[in-house]
């Protein structure tokens, strides 16, 4: 119904489980996912992987709440482009799923900074090779350092650009270079990187 009320965004599709949730995704191609965590049969996390995996474009925001967490983080792993908390207001919802449409992360600097602080005791054991190549931060430009930065504390393009006073194109450009350099899927897995490595406010540098 919220999403129904929207002028510029249609519902195409639901579904009860993962499995369905694969099936429908691949039939109709939707811009904007929203995963539930759990559900019967096929839960959020595997059905994210599973769509990812099929459609590396698809951008899936996950709905969860913090007593999840381990949840929430499996499905950004898996591929998500966002998280939210299912107490999420209306207009939050649509901001969020307009963000994700747009390129940016369903991350607002708080849920981030909580995701982060928790990640901290839940990195699972594949991501040890990230934390050990630590390399790639060092192709970076001062520029994309400080962009690399500011993604990673949850700022969205239009908040890079008023801080480091850019045009947005620019900031835009910024991030398809960064993203590459660290060889980071999307704005998620970056931050995942960034908590890694150390970079981001309230970890060491390495």
């Amino acid at each position: 119904m919220v999403l129904d009320a929207e002028s510029d965004i249609d519902v195409v599709g639901e579904a009860s489980d993962g499995d369905a949730a694969l099936r429908r995704a691949i039939e109709l191609s939707p811009d904007v996912i929203l995963m539930d965590v759990r559900m019967p049969e096929v839960d959020g996390i595997a059905a994210t992987k599973r769509i990812v995996a099929a459609q590396p474009s698809a951008r899936i925001i996950v709905l969860t709440t913090f007593d999840l967490d381990e949840y929430a983080f499996g499905a950004l792993r898996a591929g998500a482009s966002g998280f939210l908390l299912k107490d999420v207001r209306a207009a939050e919802l649509t901001s969020a799923i307009r963000a994700v449409h747009g390129g940016d992360a369903a991350l607002s600097p708080r849920i981030t900074r909580k995701m982060l602080d928790l990640f901290s005791d839940s990195v699972p054991d594949d991501a040890a090779d990230e934390r050990d190549v630590p390399e790639p931060l060092a192709q970076l430009t001062a520029r994309e350092r400080d962009v690399f930065v500011a993604i990673a504390s949850g700022k969205t393009n239009a908040e890079i650009a008023r801080d480091l006073f850019l045009s947005e194109s620019t900031v835009k450009t910024h991030v398809g270079r960064v993203l590459g350099k660290v060889h980071a899927r999307d704005r998620v897995h970056l931050v995942i990187l960034a908590h890694n490595w150390g970079v981001v406010p309230g970890t060491p540098s390495p």
